[in-house]
């Protein structure tokens, strides 16, 4: 068993780079499905997920090449429609290489997808888009099937603004012919990228970030080169991090704009915050002020940032108060906190943090990926050793966060126990 194993109390110092975003490749790397040309992509980080998605390209018959932050993606060889259970239940973002498969080739039949135990994410908004497409989709036995050649421009509502059902109806839609409309979409900066990477392939897309995306269908899609933005998630761990160890670090390659509501909050405790062309220098300044969050769509407050928050709250004096609204299942990593001293109380999808003065080394689990980066960040701030296990969900969407982590000086090792 890989386990982290860190020494907390340390103030971090110095400068990070951000990596790219595991959020916006994965769905580009299933919409390199929708051309027959090579496509390459940079800045794209080394995690698990990334490799597991190459692995469901090549079972469709694509060619992946990585090399260092570099993705090589031949899809003219693609000649299956069918993704087996093994592979789905990986990761859930495999499910994203049905709206390809069915703009490409009209036809795909995806197992339902795995991914972290944080609350259900069905896929019923997935197969309405499909359907109101013009695609015909069954749901039967494991598996989710369309097939068709629709014509003519849809209007498609979403019930809520979903990640994946965006992005999956946008890939679709690319190649069926006429305007399609996708009101109500999530507006998420992963769309963006999704939406201008599309166009780089020669798709029409117009809307991404707001709440209604135009498509206009194209015969073909070509081959082209396109750079993943920065993790948005990644830099406010980072931002959490320097916090709680009151230091002083400068957080390289991020986009503002796609982090302002994580800064505002972090502002209204306290942290001081200094942007400049460089990136976001942030350096502790305690003692911090208690704050409530309450997790919506983009762009409100992510539930991606929820927990290292939470994290960083147990050691805020005064009450804090977080809501989720988005996972019913997104406080597993409340009873790990509880284990380092943390006074957290739950009532129903709020959690009631009352903040203390120390934290307290113990041995805890990673029960899923932000919860991980909780139990780092919390780590820092513990007296004594922290031993995380369970680590590979943290490496899913963490690019070396250890190796990161100790250039700022963090007393952290990664042990095999």
């Amino acid at each position: 068993m890989e386990s982290l194993l860190i020494k907390g109390l340390s103030p971090l110092k110095g400068s990070v780079g951000i990596s790219g975003s595991k959020n916006a490749v994965l769905p580009i790397m299933a919409a390199t499905v929708l051309c027959s040309d090579e496509v390459i992509l940079s800045g794209v980080p080394d995690l698990e997920d990334i490799k597991v998605m190459a692995q469901v390209l090549k079972i469709l018959g694509a060619k992946v090449k990585k090399e260092k932050d570099v993705l090589i993606i031949d899809s003219s060889s693609v000649n299956a429609i069918e993704l087996p259970d093994a592979m789905t239940r990986k990761m859930r973002a495999s499910n994203l290489v049905m709206g390809p498969l069915l703009g490409r080739f009209h036809h795909a039949k995806v197992a339902y997808p795995g991914g972290c135990a944080i609350g259900s994410r069905p896929v019923n908004l997935h197969l309405k888009g499909f359907c109101d497409l013009g695609f015909d989709v069954k749901a039967k036995y494991g598996f989710m099937e369309g097939k068709g050649r629709p014509w003519g421009g849809k209007e498609i509502l979403l019930d809520t603004p979903s990640v994946g059902a965006t992005e999956n109806i946008m890939m679709a839609a690319s190649l069926v012919s006429g305007e399609t409309v996708i009101r109500n979409a999530a507006r998420e900066p992963e769309i963006i990228d999704l939406q201008n990477f599309l166009n780089r392939m020669g798709a029409k897309i117009r809307g991404a970030g707001l709440d209604t995306i135009y498509v206009e269908g194209v015969k073909k899609l070509g081959k082209a080169e396109y750079r993943i933005i920065p993790d948005r998630i990644e830099a406010g761990t980072f931002i959490a991090a320097a916090a709680i160890s009151n230091g002083d670090v400068l957080i390289e390659n991020v986009v503002l704009e796609y982090i302002r509501p994580v800064i505002s909050k972090f502002r209204e405790m306290g942290v001081n915050i200094t942007e400049s062309k460089y990136g976001l220098r942030v350096t502790g300044n305690r003692p911090y002020k208690p704050v409530d969050i309450k997790t919506i769509p983009h762009p409100g407050y992510p539930t991606d940032m929820q927990a290292q928050m939470m994290a960083l709250l147990t050691t805020v004096a005064g009450t804090s108060i977080v809501v989720e609204t988005i996972f019913e299942n997104r406080f597993m990593h409340v009873q790990e906190l509880r284990r380092m001293g943390a006074e957290i109380a739950l009532e129903g999808r709020a959690a009631i943090i009352k903040g203390k003065e120390k934290l307290e080394g113990a041995i805890v689990d990673a029960t899923d990926l932000r919860a991980g980066a909780a139990l780092i960040i919390a780590a820092l701030f513990a007296e004594g050793v922290t031993q995380i296990n369970n680590i590979y969900h943290i490496e899913r969407g963490y690019e070396n966060i250890h190796l990161k982590l100790e250039s700022l000086g963090a007393d952290i090792k990664r042990a095999l126990l």
